[in-house]
């Protein structure tokens, strides 16, 4: 399940890369626009400015602001960024990987099986849709 953190950052994401102009947004006009608690926005944005997705300004006309173009913006990066690990096991991880104590032999394990094609499956579509794709949106 995607976590509100996740969530809230695409949000995010999506409402600054709508403006034409890539001026710095105050956390509280992020925060009214899409009803996001500020203190948890605020939490959410820094992990993103961590991670190169978001740059920021301080002062009166401050705020935060995207330092790539929307299209350079993968899923993928802010799914990893806010969320952690992609896949569902860590046992198929690409970035994370653990082997599961209770499995003798991940090759023959039903679990492991499906969870690999769950992951790539979600990592097809994570690579491939960009914050770009989510403004262009209907």
């Amino acid at each position: 399940m995607l976590s509100k953190k996740t969530k809230y950052g695409i949000k995010a994401l999506v409402h600054l890369g709508k403006k034409e102009e890539r001026d710095p947004v105050q956390i509280a006009n992020i925060s009214k626009a899409e009803n996001i608690s500020q203190k948890f926005l605020e939490s959410i944005l820094l992990t993103l400015k961590k991670n190169g997705v978001l740059g920021s300004k301080k002062g009166k006309t401050g705020g935060y602001y995207l330092i790539k173009e929307p299209e350079d913006i993968k899923m993928a990066d802010v799914m990893r960024a806010l969320e952690g690990p992609i896949a569902m096991v860590p046992c198929v991880s690409l970035n994370f990987y653990e082997r599961c104590d209770d499995c003798p032999d991940e090759t023959v394990c039903a679990v492991h099986n499906l969870m690999l094609d769950v992951r790539d499956s979600t990592l097809k579509i994570f690579n491939n849709t960009t914050l770009s794709d989510l403004i262009s949106q209907k």
